[in-house]
């Protein structure tokens, strides 16, 4: 096409049948120039028949400096199936099909390869018609149904750590046939952080989980040395808060360092009346030998008494070492991812440590040990000779216990492996998790308003 050629710009075409057999071409049109004028042009063509190949040939010769861009996309395929159909396109030689293409091409302003889609369509016996937009959508693998599964098991354990959870729905498939966790029993921790943060899992369960701090301290001044061998406990305290100048009960953390084994027991004061039955009850429900007692410098574990209740038991008192922070660092992090997720930070009133210790034996101590998942720590050197913890296996405490070669060696000779593998098969991990917080929703219930406001 020349510079100074004009290109009519196809602004609307409308085809109707008419009475007889005619045909009404309407155009509206637009001539444009290279000095951007511009005239609007109105077309009408009245054909009585089909125009035939012939007369096409002499149309496209005619107008060859003449360009027609169409602008209503389904008129424009209207027409081009009629024209298909009225120049029989299918019994056409190549020559003649190439004639009708350019023809088409020219009257609607359609590339070649937008007028193959075209031609090709209505060769396949459809109607040549524009298709609508679909949007590519990736199959949804985890149904709502699935979400809301993982915000009841997250509200039962109350959102433990990606890797934690996604043992507990391993092992809710596999371990306790499960069926409605076959899909989540695949889930990677990365895809559970996704669905964690989806609006049909906030629309199911929200959790805040404000930061507190904590203090600890406590008994020689030393690190005990395991050499992978359970019963060497680390102890803390965590006060439940004062109220008018009125102390809260105390919870006791005994965490074994091998094994992550956990109990935790509750007492109305630290004087030595209160505390030595505690830790006495306490020391019983573990199924192995006590070895080591190791806490911070606190006057309520680094006393007189409590030494001498430890030497009758013939167990080892350490206690953590000055500008040493970590050596009673696994009973701290318990005190937080346990401790105070489950019980709050609220003033619960010292009366009601009886009932606390109660729900202690019965119910929140063996979830912690059977169908609590915990991150074993592996030590790993870079390079640089740098050593650092990483956790790529997440097990009970149960299961870390049952793997340490010689186990039956370690426990207490009141305890069985039998037993304590029947114990932990009693119930499924959601089972055991949903009767511990209906347990403790009872017992938050039983204290006097003002204690829990």
């Amino acid at each position: 096409m020349t510079q100074n050629s004009r290109v009519l710009v196809l602004k609307s075409c409308l085809m109707q049948d008419e009475p007889g057999g005619r045909v009404r071409f309407s155009c509206k049109m637009s001539l444009e120039g290279a000095n951007r004028t511009c005239w609007v042009l109105i077309v009408n063509v009245e054909t009585g028949q089909p125009l035939g190949l012939e007369q096409i040939r002499a149309f496209l010769e005619a107008s060859d400096e003449v360009g027609f861009k169409g602008v209503n996309r389904e008129e424009m395929h209207g027409w081009v199936n009629r024209t298909l159909g009225q120049q029989r396109y299918v019994e056409l030689k190549r020559r003649s099909r190439g004639l009708v293409r350019r023809y088409l091409e020219k009257m609607t302003g359609m590339s070649r390869a937008q007028m193959t889609r075209l031609i090709t369509m209505y060769l396949e016996g459809e109607t040549v018609q524009r298709k609508p937009y679909r949007r590519h959508r990736f199959p949804q693998r985890y149904t709502r149904t699935d979400i809301d599964l993982l915000a009841s098991v997250d509200e039962a354990h109350q959102t433990l750590s990606g890797p934690a959870t996604r043992k507990i729905l391993e092992r809710a498939y596999y371990d306790f046939q499960e069926l409605q966790y076959e899909r989540l029993a695949e889930l990677s921790v990365a895809q559970l952080y996704r669905l964690r943060q989806s609006h049909t899992y906030r629309q199911r369960r929200v959790s805040y989980q404000p930061t507190r701090p904590t203090s600890v301290a406590i008994g020689e001044r030393r690190r005990p040395e395991p050499d992978n061998r359970p019963g060497y406990l680390r102890v803390d305290t965590v006060h439940q808060g004062d109220r008018d100048g009125v102390k809260g009960v105390y919870h006791i953390n005994a965490v074994d360092e091998v094994t992550q084994w956990q109990v935790v027991g509750a007492t109305p004061q630290i004087s030595e009346v209160y505390l030595l039955p505690v830790l006495e009850a306490m020391l019983a429900q573990f199924p192995f030998r006590i070895r080591g007692f190791h806490s911070d410098n606190g006057s309520e574990f680094i006393n007189h008494t409590v030494a001498k209740l430890l030497d009758k038991l013939r167990i080892e008192q350490t206690k953590s070492r000055p500008r040493h922070s970590n050596d009673n660092g696994l009973a701290e992090a318990k005190n937080g991812a346990v401790v105070r997720k489950h019980m709050g930070y609220t003033h619960i009133a010292a009366p009601q440590a009886a009932a606390i210790e109660a729900f202690y034996q019965e119910y929140f101590n063996p979830y912690l040990n059977f169908h609590r998942p915990c991150g074993v720590p592996e030590l790993v050197v870079n390079a640089k000779g740098k050593e650092k913890r990483v956790y790529r296996w997440y097990a009970t405490p149960w299961e870390i216990l049952r793997q340490l070669p010689g186990v039956a060696g370690h426990l207490r000779a009141d305890v069985t492996i039998q037993d304590l593998e029947r114990q932990a098969r009693v119930q499924s991990d959601n089972d055991a998790a949903k009767e511990m917080q209906t347990a403790k929703q009872k017992l938050f219930d039983s204290f006097p308003q003002r204690q829990i406001a």
